[in-house]
């Protein structure tokens, strides 16, 4: 075979291994990035965070990335660290829609003494806590299925007023459902917390591994214990209307690496990807 035919293959070969693609998310997004690089990815890092990743038995390599609620709206570099080459890609990400969420509470659930705020600002380091909670385990990310049958009553990043006073946007979704529905597990993990909470109400927290954490809030009961491993599509606990709550829903809220993100684009997640 002539010289510069192998030379073209070869250099074919390497560009086409070298491909870089830019990408494209939405606040409070999680979005599925591949790559197909000539040597093993060892590190993807996006946003200041190192992301979880995969090799594939096609030669793909496979990330995920959590955009925050609040993160700026602009291009940010998507990087892939290998052994051999760093492939810079771009991270375009655009401002979500949300809207304004306006709730009337008892005067206890909106003003607190000072015995109140020190148990809710434990309550919030507790959750806190579990962000940092290594597993061995990796998450089935495109396999959630929603917890709860009901009706979203609140949507993610919705800005809440409380009794007229803007509070933090609301970093989950709300979903109304009778008392005493079931919810089920939208994936596989470990229970790292369950307790009674100021404002939560009954909640659990459950790591799906590589700092992916759910959290089910204003539950009437929990059917789980601490450090229990339960499998997607388990029941772990039934509707509520603990805590601060104006009727019985789940509240569920989604952490990845501690960003929030909205579970709906969990479930939206899939073998395609978020190409631009």
């Amino acid at each position: 075979m002539p010289y510069w035919i192998i030379f073209l293959f070869l250099f074919a070969h390497t560009a086409a291994a070298q491909q870089t693609m830019d990408w494209q998310a939405t606040q409070g997004d999680i979005i599925h990035v591949q790559i197909h690089a000539d040597s093993d990815i060892q590190q993807l890092t996006a946003l200041g965070k190192s992301w979880p990743f995969q090799k594939n038995i096609d030669g793909m390599t496979h990330g995920w990335i959590g955009v925050d609620l609040q993160q700026k709206i602009g291009n940010y570099p998507l990087q892939w660290h290998s052994e051999k080459n760093n492939y810079t890609e771009h991270l375009h990400v655009t401002k979500g829609e949300f809207r304004i969420s306006r709730i009337t509470v008892e005067k206890n659930m909106s003003s607190f003494d000072a015995a109140a705020l020190k148990r809710i600002r434990a309550d919030q380091q507790a959750i806190k806590n579990t962000y940092d909670i290594k597993l061995d385990r990796f998450p089935l990310f495109s396999k959630a299925s929603m917890p709860v049958d009901g009706i979203e009553s609140t949507p993610f990043g919705a800005q809440r007023y409380v009794n007229g006073k803007a509070r933090s946007p609301h970093s989950g979704i709300d979903i109304a459902a009778p008392e005493g529905s079931p919810i089920a597990a939208p994936l596989a993990g470990k229970v790292l917390l369950v307790e009674d909470m100021f404002l939560n109400g009954t909640l659990i927290a459950i790591g799906h591994g590589k700092g992916l954490v759910s959290i089910y809030a204003h539950l009437h009961k929990s059917h789980v214990k601490l450090g229990e491993q339960v499998s997607a599509g388990q029941v772990i606990a039934e509707v509520g209307s603990t805590g601060r709550s104006t009727g019985p829903h789940l509240h569920w809220g989604m952490r990845f690496n501690h960003v929030r993100i909205n579970p709906q684009s969990l479930l939206m997640l899939s073998d395609n990807t978020n190409k631009k």
